[in-house]
């Protein structure tokens, strides 16, 4: 584990990348409650696919880290169960792509179960999902649809962008009586480092960040996205004198719409940035708030700027199919200069 340093405050904290911030936060949950339980392919013994599960077994024992057979359906089924006996389990799934076969079980169950028992039951639950692109994997291992997810009544989506973020949203996401959706964006899983506190702590699930004040647009972004987001902003800043504000949302379901429109009505223009395929993407959804709630402030269209609407392409074309900080820097450069 990395070395140990203070914070000003005086508080104890560790250098971490965000794939080592989920598992000292993994590793803090399970240390003060013996409820909390983790499951999945791989993440007992081998620690997971990108270790972040290491040396939970070894710590907790094969009752509380738990190796599944390959059954995505059958992980998130058996959560759920688990979830009604006084546990909280925090199934794996290795990857966003392979969700899909678990996709009857969270919308049809885990989402509905305090609606249809009309509050007498609830799933505490935080099903974990490494997400997007940019790390050369084969098809299916590249998803970035979360907007399924924040299309479904009952669940929280949740995707951060900074180690901090990381440990301290997984907390409050298993601290939550409801199911949550983790989404970890592996192409910054170990892309940098942060001071992260050693005690416990939350981060809201309710609240945005700003990255970066400005006064010209806001843009709006969250996961692996916020850094080429905060590299062109700062572009922007030294070639151009744009002086772009960057949001970074970090929950997506429930948006914090208070943080959203206080910004644009300050710049009066936005840009989206997400790697999703831009049609039926949260864009959409961010935009329509924006519409609804500060139109009379706007002075320019709002811009999207997101992946492309096709599957996820192989390694040659990945990184043209992201939303680079070139790209991202044109799209801002449009909008201001509209």
């Amino acid at each position: 584990m990395s070395s140990t340093a203070s914070t000003q405050a005086g508080q104890k904290a560790q250098s971490l990348t965000l794939v080592e911030a989920i598992q000292d936060g993994l590793y803090t949950e399970m240390a003060q409650d013996d409820s909390v339980v983790v499951l999945g392919e791989d993440v007992g013994k081998n620690g997971g696919v990108f270790r972040a599960t290491d040396q939970l077994y070894e710590e907790f024992g094969e009752d509380r880290v738990i190796d599944t057979p390959l059954a995505e359906a059958g992980i998130v089924g058996a959560s759920i169960g688990l979830s009604q006996t006084g546990m909280k389990p925090v199934p794996e799934m290795q990857f966003m792509g392979f969700m899909y076969p678990a996709f009857d079980q969270i919308v049809s169950h885990a989402a509905r179960l305090r609606s249809r028992s009309q509050g007498q039951y609830s799933v505490p639950m935080v099903i974990r999902a490494p997400y997007g692109g940019g790390i050369r994997a084969p098809e299916h291992h590249s998803e970035s649809k979360e907007a399924f997810f924040v299309h479904e009544p009952g669940l929280k989506v949740v995707s951060p962008s900074t180690p901090y973020d990381a440990k301290g949203l997984l907390a409050a996401s298993i601290h939550d009586p409801d199911p949550v959706i983790f989404l970890e964006p592996k192409l910054i899983y170990r892309a940098f480092r942060e001071d992260v506190p050693t005690k416990p702590y939350e981060v809201s699930l309710s609240e945005a960040a700003v990255r970066r004040d400005g006064s010209d647009i806001s843009v709006y972004t969250w996961g692996a996205m916020t850094r080429p987001a905060l590299i062109a902003a700062e572009n922007l800043s030294q070639s151009r004198g744009i002086d772009a504000e960057v949001i970074d949302l970090r929950t997506l379901s429930p948006l914090d719409t208070e943080t959203i429109t206080d910004s644009f009505k300050k710049t009066g223009r936005a840009a989206i940035v997400h790697e999703a395929p831009k049609t039926g993407g949260l864009g959409a959804e961010i935009a329509t708030t924006i519409q609804e709630e500060a139109l009379v402030h706007q002075e320019a269209p709002i811009k999207r700027i997101a992946g492309f609407d096709a599957p996820m392409p192989l390694h040659s074309l990945e990184d043209y199919y992201l939303p680079q900080a070139v790209r991202i820097q044109d799209g801002i450069r449009e909008t201001v200069e509209f």
